[in-house]
Parts: structure tokens; sequence; C-alpha cells
């Protein structure tokens, strides 16, 4: 299963949190960095605040919207 590190973004209800993951690479021929930020709805049992740094793991669909779980704060 696939899991990536981010930042929590809004703990909007106590059972879920939106977490947001930078990815930088650098372009291949200009040699920019280039980010990317994607935003994920994931399931979380454990309490967070926004700002913690979290690692989040691909699930089976829990709603409509979240394919994501909260593993561990780092």
């Amino acid at each position: 299963m696939k899991q990536l590190t981010g930042k929590v973004i809004t703990s909007s209800t106590p059972q879920a949190a939106t977490v947001e993951i930078v990815r930088r690479w650098a372009h291949p021929v200009y040699k920019k960095t280039i980010t990317r930020r994607k935003k994920y709805l994931t399931h979380c049992l454990i309490k967070v605040v926004p700002g913690d740094k979290v690692i989040i793991q691909e699930c089976k669909p829990i709603s409509k919207r979240k394919r994501w779980q909260l593993i561990k704060k780092i």
C-alpha cells in the first residue's frame, strides 16, 4: 500500500482531517524546482491539530471522498 508524508491543514470533524502533500522535483530540461501540492481527506482516529506532520496510507473507500487513513504523527 502507498504511504505519503504530509502536513495537517484542517481537522474539521473528530474522524476526518485534510492533509496536504508537497512534491518537489527538478525539471528535466530547465533544472528549475517544480512544486506540486495535493490535498487528501483522511480518516483519523488519532487527535491531530493543524500543523502536525503525519503519515497517511491508502485504504478501502470509507466515504465519498475518504480513501486514505492517518497512520501516525511524526
